[in-house]
């Protein structure tokens, strides 16, 4: 299960700055990304938009910005159990992987962050009611600069399902949400990662709001025996396709 079309072994080139700078970026359609507005999602009939969209020009604004630099990320900001005096409770896990573009060329300098409930499947959130024990030595967010071959990792523990009241006996499936600001606004992504197996995949209308089920494959990361460290920490691996046939589903389809 890839989150990325097959890419080739060659070796591919970098972007070098403004120089490599698109004119534009393709706009994405809705047949991939989930609806603005989604009956099994029950809160999407409240919040979406109720007249036509209008897409503004992809100006020097759209295609150039945001310029975020390395000094935005501190040096802890990409291991989330090593934020506190002690170690949060749970399974550790790392979480790592590329962000390419369209044609497979990795992007590196691209601000990665994640959030998460903790263990026992609870934010650290004013509004989040779920009764189910705060940890204190867990905040559940974290960042990072993706490298010069556009690799990220994250060292985490695995969150915890929690019920979120859409319907009858309804559990959100253990995820961790992403937030890439890749090369240019125009490329702005937000989505959640899932993990495999994961028996509440059917009964969850966010997942099953991206209707393909071949493209669902995308959002559900990759268990790594090589990449799991011996008597320390089962690895994931999710990898990130910005924009394009390839493209991992965006939360914000339209934007």
């Amino acid at each position: 299960m890839s989150s990325v079309p097959e890419v080739s072994s060659e070796e591919r080139e970098l972007y070098q700055g403004v120089s490599d700078t698109p004119t534009s970026y393709v706009r994405v359609g809705g047949a991939v990304h989930p609806p603005l507005d989604f009956a099994a999602y029950k809160s999407t009939a409240l919040r979406h938009p109720k007249q036509p969209l209008v897409f503004l020009p992809q100006s020097v604004t759209e295609v150039t910005g945001p310029q975020l630099g390395g000094e935005r990320v501190g040096a802890g900001d990409s291991d989330l159990t090593a934020q506190h005096g002690g170690e949060p409770i749970g399974e550790r896990i790392t979480v790592s992987g590329r962000v390419l573009d369209t044609e497979g060329k990795p992007l590196r300098g691209v601000l990665v962050e994640v959030w998460q409930a903790n263990a026992a499947g609870r934010y650290r959130h004013l509004w989040d009611r779920w009764s189910a024990e705060l940890d204190p030595n867990f905040s559940g967010a974290g960042r990072c600069m993706t490298d010069d071959e556009g690799r990220y990792s994250f060292t985490t523990v695995k969150p915890g399902p929690y019920p979120w009241g859409n319907h009858y006996n309804a559990w959100r499936p253990a995820h961790i949400h992403f937030s890439l600001l890749g090369r240019a606004f125009a490329q702005r992504l937000v989505t959640q990662m899932y993990f495999p197996g994961d028996p509440l995949f059917e009964f969850d209308p966010i997942f099953n709001s991206v209707r393909d089920a071949n493209v669902r494959e995308r959002l559900i990361s990759r268990f790594s025996i090589e990449r799991s460290a011996p008597n320390w920490a089962l690895a994931y691996e999710f990898d990130i396709c910005l924009r394009g046939p390839g493209a991992t589903p965006f939360e914000e389809a339209y934007g």
